[in-house]
């Protein structure tokens, strides 16, 4: 296959919810590369450059994020969605390769395509929200902690449904290039994911995408969601990539998140006798693994999908 021309942005109209996607091009085997929960295409960029050599890479914004419509959330119509981008855009039996959320669904993909040529969970587990997914934790522990998480979750959703004036657009934005140093990657494209997520408003006022109904759709589809039926039956290469340490924003909650990776390790134990399945927990990445090591993760990926 020719290389396409760069950075070429399409809308997909023709699955159950226009869906935007960015193709970085490239001419080896094609790739979808799916971003996490409230990110969009952007958060994936520097991913996506460091694996154009060696795919033609696909980027796209799910519903509900970026520049794509809005639809509830259903796995199955959001993987009808990802099928729709591929035969628009003629991805014959795509690699697809996600973050988070787009994690899950990379594993979802590989159950319902067997003759997909590898697909690439990084970090893609449902966040702790029972007890019984924090191995080794005292339960009444294990109750606090979580009731705690929960808290600080309703606070940031408050928070984000809320309007951001100018002034609190302008903090949000020195934010996100402070971070972007943090991890050094460029300020732009992380001012850019987040402009990408911004809807202006008649009074000047902006809200943030997801809307509020669709991150709690998301969060009660991740509470249900058990993926190890789905590693016990995939039928193509599936590589799990696990983080190993805590995001900053965790460390209040070392002991939970601790808990829940043994846990996800534990789980996964009893389907590691699938060879389709392999599972690579990165020392010393965090579940932004994409933002601090995009150049490892690339070559992770591509040695796995050219095996």
């Amino acid at each position: 296959m020719s290389d396409v021309p760069h950075d070429r942005e399409i809308s997909i109209d023709s699955g159950p919810v226009p869906i935007v996607a960015r193709d970085f091009g490239g001419s080896g085997v094609p790739m979808l590369l799916l971003h996490g929960g409230g990110g969009n295409l952007v958060t994936m960029t520097a991913l996506a450059e460091a694996l154009r050599p060696a795919h033609r890479v696909v980027a796209v914004d799910l519903r509900g994020h970026g520049r794509s419509g809005d639809g509830p959330w259903k796995w199955d119509e959001v993987l009808d969605d990802l099928d729709a981008v591929a035969d628009e855009l003629e991805l014959t039996r795509p690699a697809v390769v996600g973050m988070s959320l787009g994690g899950m669904l990379a594993s979802l993909w590989a159950a319902r395509h067997p003759d997909c040529p590898g697909a690439v969970s990084l970090d893609g587990n449902p966040t702790p929200s029972r007890p019984e997914d924090l191995a080794g934790l005292d339960p009444d522990r294990a109750v606090a902690e979580l009731a705690r998480l929960r808290e600080v979750f309703a606070g940031m959703s408050a928070a984000l449904a809320r309007p951001l004036d100018a002034e609190q657009v302008a903090a949000a934005l020195a934010g996100q290039r402070a971070t972007a140093r943090r991890y050094g990657s460029a300020e732009e494209i992380w001012v850019e994911a987040f402009r990408r997520n911004l809807v202006p408003a008649e009074d000047g006022t902006s809200r943030l995408r997801p809307d509020p109904e669709l991150t709690e759709e998301l969060r009660l589809a991740m509470e249900s969601l058990d993926l190890v039926p789905v590693y016990r039956a995939v039928r193509c290469p599936l590589l799990l990539v696990l983080a190993t340490v805590d995001m900053p924003e965790q460390r209040p909650f070392h002991d939970l998140y601790a808990a829940h990776r043994r846990r996800v390790l534990e789980r996964l134990a009893a389907v590691r006798d699938n060879p389709w399945l392999e599972v690579v927990p990165l020392d010393g990445a965090s579940h932004a693994m994409v933002a601090e090591r995009p150049g490892q993760l690339a070559d992770l990926v591509a040695g796995f999908l050219s095996r």
